[in-house]
């Protein structure tokens, strides 16, 4: 018996010691036990079992000649670069080139290509073959042509091999993978030749064992170069050759199936009616059907050895991809010799593949299988192997692959005899909340499906009471209520849009379960509202919702009409019954806030298209203004604040009805104010009355947007509340200096907070001081009687508050740990906090030099914090550009200070070195605008460096500091260098200018590099060795006052363009309201001065500072300008993320407050 053709035995070799051999990578011991997806390396599968090898009857493999009936000549000749003429060998055909061109155009027939080439075939098939196998290398991208003489004398290999050198060096670009319109076509048409010619020798020539073997020959030796362009190119000719031949194989099948029927069936009769030559006939051709059927598959046999089995694990993702594409087919189309687990194992391991396109293919091969029931029973192996990893793919990162995967679970869950569990389908249900849409829409299709299968099972008996579409909606809202998403039904009801837009437009069934009295429960009503006004919108807007949409939303013609439908079918279905609805959840705050959505989506011209209809209109203006009166929630108030403008529009007939209405809301909502106004300005009214007050403006001022108010007159009862009740108050000189006092205690008592064991009370205590500090500083009160800054010794509290516990332990509690949840809590807190003691440095209520602890922590906690510091740093130059640069050196210098004060080591050094060139690189590009700034930093660094010591200090202890200011010369300018070089030896001991701190320091100031200096080699490194020798102290953790260096959090509500530009007024730390601020009055922070202690000196002028720099022409200026262009830098500007904005929540009196500033 014949064995199946995906039967692969792995071929002994004498040489080799019966070694798989694996192209391109050396030799690998085959693994009779190989139970997993073979590898590279690995062979090419498991041993036959006894009996089953078939040799084949073509000689494939690079060892095998064109010509088996001629004997190689000893000498081989290179192939040659001469284009094959038409004339060539007496061929009068086809050309390979005419070939090449006709494929590449897509305009030819490709049966008459492959008929006039068979014409040239038959007068001489040496020559018509040799013109195929030039058109088959041309087809690869290389030049070269396999002469006549190569063709006669050389091997496979030989011929590969001298092809191989004709390729171009580092061309990777061949027809197949070239890009452009004309090479899009080039690879269907010649799939499409493959195919014709396949078809057009089915009869003859595919059974010569000539043409295809000597062609399969070739391939199979191609399949396994190193160049890319042969492997792919005859992987792919390989690949369609083979389903070529299956499909007639199949035929053949068929047409020996037929006959032996007849041939039995003749048989059966009787002696005197059997015709005697009809069985000959029938026997006759059932043995030629049988002949050429082993035919066939043998040559099936030998290029799924040869090819298939070593390129399906290509390292190129698109060879592995044709492979199993093609092995899709022939599992699906030729069952009877593909389908078996042998062959399935290969889809099974290729779903493990790292590429996606491959994932792709063998999802879709999948597909086709699971559709056919007949495959059912031959694919339970698979299934129970392969089931876990399929499940996983739902969430593969290529969507397409996740899409198909979801289709392909469907037809397991559908044809299969146990489908899937319900914790396995429980994995994709999730899905119909993703955002892309084509996966939500399949998980919508998959959810759907079991949808319709539990109501055929389990509600099959109600159908003719309630209607199938009443036990849809039962288990629809069932389901979104079990979910883990609610508040998204609009992207569940968008998912199901595709396969369920029947039942979702089924408005009839909703409102009939929303209005009986005991259907459904209040979770359940409450669902079921949000998926009906979810699917109102979507049916009315025609689009999907917001994250599911790729560019422009333009609907066509077909589209529109639909949709101008649908708003009509709501607009007749719900005119009428909205009222009802709102009248029924009037009390209900989230159901009510859904249903005012409804009219949105109507088509209001309806409502003065006849009398009846205006009484609705009636009944729904009244509903709104009695849900106005009922409700103080403001996100009630503004729904229906919202519907006004909507209902009193112009383009209206009956906008004068519905602004008469509204004006009578407002009128009852002014007149109960104003009943109230004597008692609030005289300062008797209760807490009652200032409730029922509060609450009327409330409702008023919800009206602010959609209605003109000044009708009501309003501003100036609202003004005279204002003056009663908060400037009365502020004025009041006692009360003033009760309010400093009672501030001051509670500076007090925050800062013993501080220092307390508890990590809660201490956190709380800190963001609450970053409040109070911001608020009572003098940039942000109105009078400078109210300013309360705080204490020096609070000011040092906060420091070490920052040092201690946010400064510490991030870089190892960064997103880790057992509760991933609790670090990431812990993380937002620390970012939080730093932020708010930032601000109090950029508003100031901080000096400046505050933010100096802040900045040397740039670089070690650049991962947590450097988009706060970042911005601080920016701001900071935006207050004072000059004072921010001494801030930047002030900061380097107490990193350098502790560093002395314990043992000098290089490896600290170079960290402060490297946080040197972080905060240098923060300056930008245009150095001419931080000119200033940078020579003020030179120096300070330069003082410092060469200050006096002090009793008990040695000589020159501070001479490497220069090297950490060497990392910030790159940015000044060159007429700036001179004036700090003259500095420098004013400033330097004679003895110290031989130093190597000194000199590498005076080199970059000669230097003309205008990019940051790497690290210095040779003697520069020795820096720190030959510095004398130092004795440690002993290091603090807390800082004093005027050496505190605050955190920074990232600010990025506080944008300015311009250096004197004012800065908004900040948000506060300790609240949980996450509310974008407005503007206010904005207030120019104060610059603030250094202590005198620190060393810092600023010029006094810009004559002062320019007086005595070498200024050089202005063609030299553009010169350096051009430079600096080239330096490449982080710039101020680069991405800076959107921390949350909080704001403390209003007082009282803010409600007045607020309604006076919308009045005005």
């Amino acid at each position: 018996m014949k064995p199946p053709v995906g039967a692969i035995s792995t071929p002994k070799d004498s040489k080799n010691g019966g070694r798989a051999r694996v192209s391109g990578s050396g030799w690998a011991w085959p693994n009779p036990m190989c139970e997993g997806p073979a590898t590279r390396r690995s062979p090419t599968g498991p041993y036959p079992k006894p009996g089953s090898r078939v040799e084949p009857r073509y000689p494939s493999g690079p060892g095998h000649s064109l010509q088996p009936q001629q004997t190689p000549l000893g000498t081989s000749r290179q192939a040659s670069t001469r284009p094959v003429r038409r004339g060539e060998a007496g061929n009068q055909g086809m050309s390979a080139g005419d070939m090449f061109d006709a494929v590449c155009s897509g305009k030819s027939a490709m049966v008459a290509l492959v008929d006039e080439w068979l014409d040239s075939y038959k007068q001489s098939r040496e020559a018509g073959l040799l013109e195929l196998i030039n058109f088959i290398v041309q087809c690869c991208g290389c030049k070269g042509v396999v002469t006549r003489d190569m063709f006669d004398n050389m091997q496979n290999a030989e011929i590969i091999s001298s092809l191989t050198n004709e390729f171009r060096e580092g061309s990777e670009n061949y027809p197949l993978c070239t890009p452009g319109p004309q090479w899009k076509r080039f690879k269907a048409g010649l799939c499409e030749f493959v195919r014709v010619l396949v078809r057009s020798c089915q009869n003859s020539l595919l059974y010569d064992e000539y043409l295809f073997s000597s062609l399969m020959a070739l391939l199979t030796g191609m399949s396994d170069s190193q160049v890319r362009a042969f492997r792919h190119t005859s992987t792919l000719l390989a690949m369609k050759l083979m389903t070529g031949v299956m499909e007639v194989a199949v035929i053949l099948s068929t047409q020996l199936q037929i006959s032996q029927r007849r041939y039995d069936l003749e048989n059966r009769k009787n002696a005197q009616d059997r015709a005697s030559a009809r069985l000959e006939v029938l026997q006759a051709t059932i043995s030629e059907l049988q002949e050429n059927r082993e035919e066939l598959s043998s040559l099936m046999n030998a290029t799924f050895r040869g090819v298939f089995v070593h390129r399906y694990r290509d390292h190129l993702p698109e060879v592995r991809a044709v492979c199993i594409a093609e092995l899709g087919k022939w599992l699906s189309e030729d069952p009877e010799d593909f389908l078996n687990d042998g062959n399935l194992k290969y889809l099974g391991w290729t779903l493990n593949d790292k590429q996606s396109p491959v994932r792709l293919q063998c999802v879709l091969a999948l597909q086709s299988l699971y559709q056919e029931k007949d495959f059912i029973g031959r694919l339970e192996l698979f299934t129970s192997r392969f089931k876990e990893r399929m499940l996983s793919m739902v969430l593969d990162k290529d969507p397409d692959v996740a899409v198909e995967m979801v289709h392909l679970l469907l037809l397991i869950h559908q044809k299969t005899e146990g489908g899937l569990q319900d914790e396995e389908c429980g994995r994709i249900y999730p899905l119909v909340f993703a955002s892309h849409r084509g996966l939500a829409s399949a998980a919508g299709s998959f959810l759907y499906n079991n949808f319709k299968k539990v109501i055929a099972s389990d509600y099959q008996e109600s159908w003719t009471t309630v209607g199938p579409n009443v036990a849809f909606f039962n288990i629809l809202v069932s389901f979104y209520i079990q979910s883990e998403f609610q508040q998204h039904g609009v992207y569940l009801v968008d998912s199901l849009w595709d396969v369920a837009g029947s039942e979702l437009r089924d408005w009839e069934t909703m409102t009939t379960l929303l209005l009986q009295d005991d259907g459904l429960s209040d979770a359940e009503e409450g669902a079921l509202i949000e998926l009906m006004m979810c699917a109102i919108k979507r049916a009315a807007e025609g689009f999907p919702p917001v994250g599911r949409t790729q560019g422009k939303k333009i609907l066509n013609m077909k589209d529109k009409k639909i949709q101008a439908q649908d708003r009509r079918r709501i607009t007749t279905h719900f005119i009428n019954l909205i009222p009802q609805l709102l009248a029924k959840y009037s009390v209900d705050e989230e159901k009510v806030c859904l249903l005012l959505e409804a009219p949105f989506h109507f088509d209001l011209e309806m409502y003065s298209s006849s009398k009846p209809l205006e009484k609705h209109l009636d009944l729904l203006v009244s509903q709104v203004c009695g849900i106005v009166k009922k409700h103080s929630e403001a996100r009630v108030l503004e729904a229906c604040a919202r519907l006004v403008p909507a209902l009193c529009s112009d383009c209206y007939t009956f906008s004068t009805r519905t602004h008469l209405a509204f004006s009578q809301l407002l009128d009852g909502l002014t007149e109960c104010f104003n009943t109230y106004l004597d008692d609030l300005l005289q300062g008797t009214a209760d807490e009652e009355d200032m409730y029922r007050a509060a609450l009327a403006l409330k409702r008023i001022a919800t009206f602010n947007r959609a209605m003109d108010l000044k009708r009501w007159k309003l501003f100036n009862p609202c003004l005279d509340v204002l003056q009663s009740n908060v400037v009365r108050d502020l004025d009041n000189e006692v009360e003033l200096l009760q309010l400093k006092k009672e501030v001051r205690l509670f500076y007090s008592v925050c800062q013993t907070c501080l220092s307390l064991d508890q990590a809660e009370i201490r956190d709380q205590a800190f963001e609450l001081l970053c409040d109070v500090v911001l608020l009572y500083s003098p940039g942000s009160v109105r009078s400078q009687t109210l300013a309360q800054p705080p204490p020096d010794s609070l000011r040092s509290e906060m420091a070490s508050f920052v040092m201690d516990y946010i400064f510490t332990g991030c870089e190892d509690d960064h997103f880790t740990g057992v509760n991933e949840e609790m670090t990431i809590a812990t993380f937002q807190r620390k970012h939080n906090q730093l932020a708010g003691y930032c601000k109090l440095v950029i508003y100031g209520a901080l000096d400046l030099s505050a933010a100096t602890d802040v900045f040397k922590h740039y670089s070690k906690y650049h991962k947590e914090f450097g988009d706060i510091i970042k911005e601080t740093l920016s701001k900071s130059r935006l207050i004072n550009p000059v004072q921010s640069a001494k801030t930047v050196c002030l900061s380097l210098q107490q990193l350098f200070s502790e560093m002395i004060s314990e043992k000098p080591d290089e490896q600290e050094l170079g960290e402060i070195r490297g946080l040197a060139k972080r905060l240098a690189m923060s300056f930008g590009t245009n150095l001419h605008r931080v000119r200033k700034s940078l020579v003020a930093l030179h120096m300070d660094g330069m003082r410092f460096a060469f200050r006096d010591p002090k009793e008990g200090e040695l000589q020159h202890l501070n001479l490497a500091f220069l090297e950490i200011l060497s990392d910030f010369t790159f940015k000044v300018l060159h007429q700036d260098r001179a004036q700090l070089s003259a500095f420098l030896k004013a400033e330097c001991p004679s003895a110290a200018l031989s130093w190597p701190s000194v000199r590498m320091y005076q080199r970059s100031l000669e230097g003309s590099s205008s990019k940051p200096r790497q690290e210095e080699g040779g003697g520069e490194k020795e820096s720190s060795t030959l510095s004398p020798p130092i004795n440690p102290t002993a290091k603090r953790r807390k800082t004093t006052a005027q050496d505190s260096v605050s955190s920074a959090q990232r600010i990025s509500w506080m944008d300015s363009s311009s250096i004197h530009g004012s800065l908004l007024s900040p948000a506060l730390t300790s609240t949980v309201l996450l509310e974008q601020t407005k503007p206010q009055a904005s207030t120019h922070p104060r610059d603030t001065d250094f202590n005198e202690s620190s060393g810092l000196l600023e010029p006094d002028s810009e004559d002062e500072f320019d007086e005595g720099l070498s200024l050089i022409e202005e063609n030299n200026v553009e010169a350096e300008e051009h430079k600096i262009e080239n330096v490449q830098s982080i710039s101020d500007e680069e991405f800076s993320p959107i921390l949350p904005v909080f704001k403390v929540t209003a007082a009282p009196t803010d409600l007045f407050v607020s309604l006076a500033q919308a009045q005005i």
